[in-house]
């Protein structure tokens, strides 16, 4: 592999940068679409949901709600968050709906129960430190 400062970086695909893991990732497509999966946790989606999982919003942190996030640069987030409620309500037959989520917490569960003794006192640092909405601070 290259080094990430030459002009390549944010041009070249993954089977130009990295075939062996482009590789891999091509033969698990063809056991996907050659198989029947029966695991429960398992999920096949259409190449738009990849496309769209794949795409730069995954570059993008935004925290909050749209028109309300904790930073800027998100109106494109926005944009595609407002979509998918309004798809949702449309969907559902009902009048709110909210579409994001729940990844911070389950995070934070792990990681305490992984490292924390019962009786253990953990810091919740708030938002503008650089702490998660889940530090309840």
């Amino acid at each position: 592999m290259t080094s990430h400062r030459d002009a390549g970086f944010f041009t070249e695909s993954l089977s130009t940068r990295d075939p062996e893991l482009y590789g891999s990732i091509v033969h698990e497509l063809g056991r996907q679409r050659h198989e029947i999966e029966l695991i429960a946790s398992e999920n096949i989606v259409s190449k738009a949901v990849m496309e769209a999982q794949g795409s730069v919003m995954t570059n993008k942190y935004a925290e909050g709600y749209p028109g309300k996030r904790y930073y800027g640069g998100c109106e494109f987030v926005d944009v595609a968050e407002n979509l998918a409620i309004a798809r949702a309500c449309q969907l559902f037959g009902c009048a709110f709906a909210n579409v994001q989520p729940n990844s911070g917490s389950q995070a934070n569960q792990g990681v305490f129960t992984a490292l924390l003794k019962p009786g253990d006192t953990i810091l919740g640092m708030s938002l503008d430190a650089g702490g998660h909405l889940t530090h309840g601070a």
